[in-house]
């Protein structure tokens, strides 16, 4: 641990490691923005050592001298003065141990495994039990839910394609189902579990190797006066070859047997030819029916899948809410500019344009030759996923830390380049409490900077936590024009543009 000490002018700094403490990345995210909204605090990170985070500290001038282990807590904070940095440590310390205290008793003894938690409940007991760890002892732990008999929600990422094959085989022979790894987005019983929306309840089941993408499609559902049953996620890897779509034909027999669904919805990403062939040969032999909202070049709106989806069910397509705000061509020559938290909807939004921009170059390309690389900023049009799993090493998804597309923001207003700009905002659970709050300071200042026209796909409903209309009427009022379709965004964008989806 490394004292605090002075570093230029009246500013204190204080850089601690502390071993033998282990919290995940989002709940140390909240820990360091808590802390940062000190008055008196230039600089803060409480994150574990890993060398992504050891790389910010060095930015922040906040590096630790001693070595280092990913095991390892670290503190880093800068203060004006001595006295605000130690009232800053003392409310690190007592944010981490608002997080560590029980609500059990003082006698009982935490389960330090999956399994043994699932042991003390009885077979017949409803469970599912959710992994959250990092990703190398995710497997081991989700085994452990299947051996007792139990579906489960792997959230953790980084999960090696091996372990994946070898955990859904073992499910599928268990009678049970698992979802992920990298399952963001899961709605079971009317359960909501990580970045789900408030819905309400319905006849329509999906299952969807997307996280984001459910949560388009299950939000426009219940703006249709239509809710869902369950929302099963298998992790974006499921329809890959490697993977073969074990969970997805799992979960499609799970809802096929289920009374209360009546309808499927399949929501991916492009998947694998072979693989989709054999889901669809598997889906025709199933009893309710199921429709595609797969994306692909010749299906690349997945707002169409969903009112084809309504036409089946014979009800009419309402007017999807928006707040199309003030016109604002773009300058002649302009590029498209998607900065995107989620994958599914940047997949959506390049499958639109393309046709008529031509290529785009993306962190996640339609083709190799159009990838940016590590460098996400290019002349021309692009648009970046900041969900990917490369950026999100070490770091908090951008749907709760929006830093990363901020700073990307920010050298947008700095460039001479026309452009429009398409944002995609997601609520609900999980997700930052008030995306617009940290979102309008920073388009409105790149606006005052320069002409940039914003158009924002706005997913989520008015049950959510942050509440549909209030976000939109806040971005509406900073000169965004709002939809709930982010195919209907990305086509506003294009007329913008004086080009044509």
């Amino acid at each position: 641990m490394s004292p605090s000490a002075p570093s230029g002018g009246d500013a204190a700094v204080s850089v601690q490691l502390r071993s033998g403490v282990y919290a995940d990345s989002v709940k140390l995210m909240q820990v360091s923005r808590r802390i940062g909204a000190r008055e008196g605090v230039s600089a803060v990170l409480v994150a574990m050592a890993t060398p992504l985070n050891l790389e910010l500290a060095a930015n922040m001038g906040l590096a630790p001298e001693e070595p280092t282990s990913p095991e390892q807590l670290l503190i880093a904070v800068r203060a004006a003065d001595e006295g605000a940095l130690a009232e800053a440590l003392a409310d690190v310390d007592a944010a981490l141990a608002e997080r560590e205290r029980s609500t059990g008793t003082a006698a009982a003894i935490p389960h330090r495994t999956t399994g043994a938690g699932l042991d003390e409940l009885s077979p017949e007991s409803p469970a599912l039990a959710i992994v959250s760890v990092p990703g190398q002892y995710a497997a081991a732990e989700a085994a452990d839910a299947i051996a007792a008999g139990r579906s489960v929600l792997v959230f953790s990422d980084g999960v090696p394609v091996e372990q994946e094959v070898a955990l859904k085989r073992a499910a599928h022979d268990a009678g049970v189902l698992v979802m992920g790894p990298d399952c963001g987005t899961a709605i079971v019983s009317g359960v909501a579990l990580g970045f789900a929306n408030v819905v309400r309840p319905g006849p329509v089941g999906l299952v969807a190797a997307s996280g984001t993408g459910a949560q388009q499609v299950s939000c426009l559902l219940d703006m249709a006066g239509i809710g869902v049953s369950h929302v099963l996620g298998v992790g974006g890897r499921d329809l890959k070859e490697e993977v073969g779509g074990l969970a997805t034909l799992d979960a499609l027999a799970a809802l096929d047997a289920d009374p209360a669904t009546e309808r499927v919805l399949l929501v991916s990403k492009p998947p694998a030819p072979s693989v989709a062939a054999a889901v669809t040969e598997a889906a025709g032999k199933l009893s309710v029916p199921v429709r595609s909202a797969v994306l692909s070049p010749e299906s690349p709106d997945l707002t169409a899948a969903v009112e084809a989806l309504l036409a089946d069910m014979g009800l009419d397509v309402p007017v999807w809410p928006s707040r199309p705000g003030p016109a604002e061509a773009a300058v002649p020559g302009a590029a498209l500019k998607g900065l995107y938290s989620g994958g599914t909807l940047a997949d959506e939004a390049m499958l639109l344009a393309s046709p008529a921009l031509g290529g785009i170059r993306s962190n996640i390309p339609l083709q190799p030759d159009l990838d940016l690389g590590t460098d996400l900023s290019a002349p021309g049009h692009l648009v970046v996923d900041f969900g990917d799993d490369a950026l999100t090493v070490g770091r908090a998804h951008p749907m709760i830390d929006p830093t990363l597309r901020l700073e990307a923001i920010e050298a947008l207003a700095a460039s001479d380049e026309p452009a429009v700009l398409l944002l995609d905002v997601v609520l609900g659970y999980g997700a930052d409490p008030d995306p617009a709050g940290a979102l309008v300071p920073a388009l409105t200042a790149a606006r005052e900077r320069r002409a940039l026209p914003v158009v924002v796909a706005l997913i989520g409903t008015e049950g959510d936590p942050q509440g549909w209309s209030r976000q939109a009427d806040a971005l509406a009022a900073a000169g965004c024009a709002v939809f709930s379709s982010n195919a209907a965004a990305t086509r506003y964008a294009l007329d913008l543009l004086g080009a044509s989806a």
